[in-house]
């Protein structure tokens, strides 16, 4: 018999599965073309789920369920809440582009997109390896559907299949590693398995032939060279308020199983996945910025950012443990956190503008097409702007701490390749900055193709003017969420 301590710890998961199911019902009877009722109770239902993560995470405690397979802890429940409010933003910046675009002729978007969100909240409550990769493969086949959701449309089936099949490989290889350590282990417990390893005991051979699959499962999650090669093409041909799906809230949950699987797993190992995650990072790195500067396509240049951007969050992972000692995991791994909360909210600021810019007929996908959009609509050009030299980590933005404190962590080590990487990675972000830094030129300075003036909802430019104040505003004042990232890991990692 289940206790009731287990159904306190995944009751937010409980509540976002059965109102999936409640309103994919509900949504029978809706004869909306803009599916208004499921928005709004799409939305409420996020907001819920936000509310009680966030109140679980303040509330600061650790606790397991269901025999040890999931976990409450304030790493997850911020995470859960950062993923609904991503979620969220997501919901109101795509429902008049998928409407005027026929997507919404069922309520498929918003029931896929809580589903997508389940798995996500699965990914990052799981401390078993089943419970982590069930959680995954619902997240992914949830995106495979809306990658393909727009029917009539050749470049979206494309981009599904492209992602189909990459997807499945790379969940292979991800299962795959999970069993070889489950052989050498024993156990499928995230805990008990770092206490076989820690024990010395297992074959250590084993345990990392199946890491080399598990970092390579990881990476393909994160979209890190090699593993990168469906990014630029499902981000290019996805409808956009799908893209912005699959590249948002999705990052916090890759980020989650990162810290499960490598860390509160394996920390022992360290020695061995931080040289493969240096590896990729500086391969992601490279290729990122380099393969962005010939890209016109906006969408396609800003998959190649992302590449770059997770070579980033991949730094702060590999800086935790130096020569066998931990003092700097909290830091290291707080700054990740951070990183990547911070770029998820620069991330929906972006793809914001692009769908508010799209019109029926015209995707506004080329870095051409925002030519001159400071004349036709300052607002818009001037949130954009921030986000591009957020991404680009120029001050006063929040990409610039998120940099800075990711660097600060790696040179901490005082290690000769810890700061030679960090040099690399500071060219490589000055070789970035050409891409973002044409972006402004190009609305700022170039004549505008159109005079038509842009019309946005209230809603989408209300929550869009909020979204860019925040990359500003967390740029400014960075220190209150720095703090509640690096807290949620202590104690998440203390326990």
């Amino acid at each position: 018999m289940i206790d009731k301590l287990s159904w306190m710890v995944v009751y937010p998961e409980i509540v976002l599965m059965v109102m999936a199911c409640l309103i994919t019902l509900i949504d029978l009877s809706v004869k909306s073309t803009r599916r208004t009722a499921t928005y709004i109770l799409t939305l409420l239902t996020l907001g819920v789920v936000a509310v009680l993560s966030a109140l679980n995470a303040a509330d600061g405690q650790t606790m397991y369920g269901f025999g040890g397979m999931t976990v409450s802890d304030p790493m997850s429940n911020w995470l859960k809440c950062a993923a609904s409010l991503a979620m969220m933003v997501t919901m109101v910046y795509g429902r008049p582009y998928s409407a005027d675009r026929g997507m919404l002729r069922g309520g498929e978007y918003f029931t896929l997109a809580m589903f997508s969100l389940l798995g996500m909240f699965v990914m990052i409550s799981g401390s078993n390896f089943l419970v982590i990769y069930m959680g995954l493969e619902l997240l992914t086949l949830s995106s495979y559907a809306l990658v393909a959701l727009r029917r009539d449309h050749a470049t979206s089936s494309e981009a599904a299949m492209k992602y189909f099949v990459l997807g499945a490989i790379a969940s292979g290889l991800l299962l795959y590693g999970l069993s070889m350590t489950y052989g050498a282990t024993g156990s499928l417990d995230v805990n008990a398995v770092m206490k076989a390893i820690g024990s010395g005991t297992v074959n250590k051979e084993v345990l990392v032939f199946g890491l080399v699959f598990i970092v390579s499962g990881l990476a393909f999650k994160l979209g890190v060279v090699p593993f990168h090669m469906w990014v630029p093409d499902v981000y290019q041909g996805a409808p956009t308020s799908v893209t912005l799906m699959i590249g948002g809230a999705p990052k916090l949950a890759a980020f989650a199983i990162v810290i499960r699987l490598l860390v509160e797993g394996m920390l022992p190992l360290a020695f061995d996945w931080q040289q493969m995650l240096m590896i990729l990072a500086v391969g992601s790195l490279l290729v990122g910025n380099l393969a962005a500067i010939a890209q016109t396509n906006l969408k396609r240049m800003l998959a190649f950012s992302t590449i770059s951007q997770m070579g980033f969050v991949l730094i702060g992972l590999l800086s935790g443990v130096v020569n066998g000692n931990t003092f700097s995991t909290t830091s290291a791994y707080g700054a990740s956190m951070f990183y990547v909360i911070t770029y998820v909210l620069t991330t929906l600021a972006s793809f914001g503008v692009i769908m508010i810019l799209a019109r029926e007929g015209f995707e506004s996908e080329e870095i051409s097409d925002l030519a001159g959009l400071n004349q036709v609509s300052p607002l818009y050009a001037g949130i954009m702007a921030i986000c591009m030299f957020s991404l680009a980590g120029i001050p006063p933005m929040v990409g610039f701490y998120a940099k800075l404190s990711v660097l600060q962590a790696l040179i901490s080590s005082g290690q000769l390749v810890s700061i030679v990487l960090a040099v690399f990675a500071v060219m490589m972000s000055l070789i970035g900055a050409f891409y973002y830094l044409r972006v402004v030129k190009v609305m700022y300075f170039d004549a505008p193709i159109t005079s038509s003036v842009v019309v946005a909802p209230t809603d989408v430019r209300l929550v869009l003017m909020f979204n860019g104040a925040l990359v500003l505003i967390l740029g400014l004042f960075p220190s209150g969420l720095m703090s509640l990232c690096i807290e949620a890991i202590k104690r998440t990692l203390n326990t």
